[in-house]
């Protein structure tokens, strides 16, 4: 009963999909991705329009659908990143129901994709996780790691959050759901924490705590002014340069 309702306040999906990457003039493709318990996804993947850094997978948060992430999509791939943009299950046109588990396994199955695409090298694979995908996008780093992980919004887990939204809720009845601050140390890849200064949803606190618990290579860069939903809203350019910059100096030398 504690995680049905965990779940109906944890997930806010959405299955109309308000905008199409052709709508802002990007060329796509559209994907069926199967996970490994019978699960059909829908995904899109978007060729750079620069100088590929590399292909990116973009786990997104707990609203919306692939949707809503069309302007992060069109900010990536500008600045050189391929993008795979996929739903959990329940979001969008993928079957199911979401729940912790399924999102980790719904993740497995989108880089199970991306690394089928044609040209991928394995050891240039980004991933960005946003919010509550941050916990699905370490997750997958634990088990894959990439060429770097990017924290965009992240919390440190459930029941360190729970409380912020949910104060008539006995912190002992939250379950220890998503537990990225207790995780990250294990990280194997290089990390990026990306933040609002004023984010209303997750408190700047939370990213300050996962940046400080994750062993190096790491880095953080704070928007000042900016809250959950604007850093690709608003940040705009600023948001993808320094994504862009940073996965530079991370790439490998060319293959023999």
């Amino acid at each position: 009963m504690i995680r049905s309702l965990l779940n109906a306040m944890l997930y806010f999906p959405s299955r109309e999909i308000v905008e199409t990457p052709d709508q802002a003039g990007l060329e796509y493709r559209e994907l069926v991705l199967s996970t490994d318990d019978g699960e059909r996804l829908h995904g899109w993947w978007i060729d750079s329009r620069a100088r590929t850094l590399g292909p990116l997978l973009l786990c997104h948060g707990n609203a919306g659908n692939v949707g809503d992430r069309v302007l992060h999509a069109a900010l990536l791939t500008a600045v050189g990143f391929d993008v795979l943009l996929f739903d959990y299950r329940g979001y969008g046109r993928s079957s199911g129901r979401p729940s912790e588990d399924g999102t980790y396994r719904d993740a497995a199955a989108a880089l199970s994709c991306l690394l089928e695409q044609a040209g991928v090298d394995p050891r240039c694979v980004f991933y960005l996780g946003e919010s509550l995908g941050g916990a699905v996008a370490l997750d997958l780093a634990l088990d894959h790691p990439p060429a770097g992980l990017v924290l965009l919004s992240a919390f440190t887990g459930i029941r360190e959050l729970g409380p912020v939204h949910y104060p008539f809720v006995p912190t002992g009845l939250i379950p220890d759901a998503y537990p990225t601050l207790r995780r990250i140390h294990a990280l194997r890849a290089p990390l990026l924490v990306l933040h609002g200064e004023r984010d209303e949803i997750v408190p700047l606190s939370h990213a300050r705590a996962l940046f400080e618990a994750a062993p190096t290579p790491r880095d953080i860069h704070v928007f000042p002014g900016l809250g959950h939903n604007d850093l690709a809203a608003r940040g705009g350019a600023e948001f993808a340069e320094v994504i862009a910059a940073w996965a530079g100096e991370l790439q490998p030398p060319p293959a023999s």
